[in-house]
């Protein structure tokens, strides 16, 4: 079993910053993909951008690429997500969630399903 817990949302202003930090217990993530997923309120959850378990391997959704970076520290237990240059469209609950399928591979999945552990969320609020 694996306990993953979102910290770092908040209310930023548009153009600001915030990095978000997922801190996994039960195991090590060492081995494993890791992804962060987004859901505003009336909309479905999507993608947001995903990392292979050595870290070599980032995927990002179109819409924050250039804009948002995601990284891990498996020593650490922990995955993070720095957004910068913050929108008023970037406002949602982020999410981030565990894969057991791409273990030690040289892929991080894109989509939701794929992914078998999920934190409770944190907020993020980007104001105009």
């Amino acid at each position: 079993q694996v306990h993953l817990v979102e910290t770092g949302g908040g209310l930023v202003q548009a153009g600001g910053s915030l990095r978000l930090s997922c801190a996994a217990s039960g195991r090590p993530i060492t081995t494993f993909a890791m992804g962060w997923f987004r859901q505003a309120p009336g909309k479905d959850r999507e993608f947001v951008a995903s990392i292979n378990w050595s870290g070599r391997d980032t995927y990002y959704a179109d819409s924050v690429k250039g804009r948002f970076t995601v990284s891990r520290d498996n020593a650490a237990n922990m995955v993070f997500l720095q957004m910068d240059s913050l929108k008023p469209v970037d406002t949602a609950v982020y999410y981030c969630a565990l894969d057991l399928t791409y273990n030690g591979a040289s892929y991080a999945p894109t989509v939701a399903n794929d992914y078998d552990y999920w934190g409770q969320g944190t907020q993020v609020t980007v104001s105009a």
